[in-house]
């Protein structure tokens, strides 16, 4: 946790936050491979994708680079709804892939919702299978032992290990997709963290309103700036997650932008960067998921 200059917001540091979450992972990696077993992480890559490549790339190494064994299946992007579901099934049967994760989107003439519904939900590194969300919504104060949606649990943990106390604390959601704005509620108002959630989205009339009486802030809408300094409550805890890309006019390079205005750093009391916030930390929780299959896993044998 880092200060800007005098009378702007702490930053939220999403990459010091992941860097100390993978070097602990380390050291659970290197006990499990004590016990002869090797936490495997995988991906499913349909097609040439570069964005999906470079974030695919991105994971496998920082997965290799903390002692885990990385696996890449690739498929060419005319691959058939079968291809991709026999590979779904392969690795559903190798017991050396703990976990993995189809990379989005996939090809348009491809069932996406099949497709992710076939993934064994014990090994669904996301978090996002239907089953596994379902055991999320019935289960408020157990233990969960089947793996959580990792953006969502990203965003509590870089919350967490800033030292802030989400306990009682009014948190404003925006967004509705099914990887944060969905499943955010449901990790937040679980008793451990025991937060009260709004959930708000682009046809929510008076957002501004609503923003005002958040202690937290979670941006996940993807619409450039939707969250303005006069929707921010002096003190706010401001989390950036939505992504924006503009094209540039003249050719060059598209621009990307957060959800949060930047100026929002001259009002709220902590922020999350974006890019170098939220993002850092979904890979991180992405490798905690897989690591955590394992673990149970060899608690079992």
């Amino acid at each position: 946790m880092t200060s800007t200059d005098s009378g702007r917001a702490t930053i939220l540091d999403g990459r010091a936050a992941s860097a100390a979450i993978k070097a602990e992972l380390t050291e659970r990696v290197a006990a499990l491979k004590a016990k002869g077993v090797t936490p495997g992480i995988a991906t499913v890559l349909v097609g040439a994708d570069p964005a999906s490549q470079l974030y695919v790339g991105m994971k496998h190494k920082q997965s290799v680079a903390i002692g885990m064994n990385s696996i890449q299946k690739e498929l060419p992007a005319d691959a058939t709804q079968e291809q991709v579901e026999a590979l779904i099934d392969e690795l559903n049967a190798d017991p050396t892939c703990h976990g993995y994760i189809v990379q989005l989107p996939l090809p348009k003439h491809l069932d996406t919702d099949a497709i992710l519904e076939r993934i064994d939900p014990a090994k669904d590194a996301d978090g996002l299978h239907p089953t596994n969300l379902g055991r999320l919504v019935l289960n408020v104060s157990g233990t969960i032992e089947t793996p959580l949606p990792c953006t969502p649990r990203g965003v509590i943990e870089l919350l967490v290990r800033n030292g802030y106390d989400l306990n009682g604390k009014h948190v404003v959601v925006v967004g509705r997709g099914v990887t944060i704005g969905r499943p955010m509620p449901l990790l937040l108002t679980r008793r451990e963290i025991n937060a009260t959630v709004t959930i708000t989205h682009t046809g929510t009339q008076d957002l501004s309103e609503h923003l005002r009486r958040a202690d937290v802030i979670v941006a996940a809408a993807g619409v450039k700036h939707i969250v303005k300094p006069e929707d921010v409550k002096p003190g706010a805890a401001v989390l950036d997650v939505g992504v924006t890309r503009e094209d540039d006019p003249n050719g060059g390079r598209s621009k990307v932008y957060g959800d949060v205005d930047p100026r929002v750093a001259d009002v709220a009391g902590y922020i999350s960067p974006n890019p170098g916030g939220v993002g850092p930390m979904t890979v991180a929780l992405l490798m905690t998921n897989v690591v955590e299959a394992a673990e149970r896993e060899a608690a079992r044998a």
